[in-house]
């Protein structure tokens, strides 16, 4: 990302524009035999843009990055290496071991932290239980809302208990 890509304001919600994907696919699988793909986003033509909006809590995390570490300017990447360009999470070995440091032992254990893929899933499945529209979600995620019911749209713990609240609570008007 860029950050002329990006749009985090003092307060609240921020933007960022997606204008491709670089999938890690392996050497074997690339025209020019890198480890990742430059390509234009999935299911899309090459040249659409995807805004993706930023919660508060990552606009603070982005704007304290660009305050500590200087504008490199707008068409410099916003996350980088500390030598210069790269793809910045192919460049962190560490980053199973260190997801097992934040989450309590018991989502460690879950199928939540075993690769930071299922990070989206929960994302995903969130914004579903917040009850945020499926189409606002999936269009947020970049899927049809078919891929995000039948791939994303799990059920985070406790969610059960608010679901019987609600019907309770729609059933109560019809007595």
């Amino acid at each position: 990302m860029t950050e002329q890509d990006l749009t985090f304001p003092e307060f609240g919600w921020g933007t960022a524009l997606l204008h491709r994907a670089r999938p890690s696919v392996g050497k074997q699988w690339t025209d020019p035999g890198e480890s990742h793909d430059d390509r234009g986003l999935k299911n899309r033509p090459t040249e659409d843009v995807r805004r993706v909006p930023i919660p508060p809590q990552l606009v603070r995390i982005f704007r304290e990055h660009v305050e500590t570490f200087g504008n490199r300017g707008r068409r410099a990447a916003v996350l980088q290496r500390e030598r210069g360009s790269g793809v910045l999470l192919h460049l962190l070995p560490g980053l199973a071991g260190s997801r097992a440091l934040a989450p309590p032992s018991a989502v460690v254990a879950s199928p939540l932290a075993r690769r930071p893929y299922d990070l989206r899933h929960s994302a995903l499945s969130t914004w579903l239980n917040a009850g945020v529209d499926a189409t606002e979600v999936a269009e947020r995620a970049g899927n049809s809302v078919e891929v995000l019911l039948t791939r994303y749209a799990k059920c985070l713990d406790g969610r059960q208990e608010v679901a019987n609240r609600r019907i309770e609570d729609l059933l109560r008007e019809y007595e």
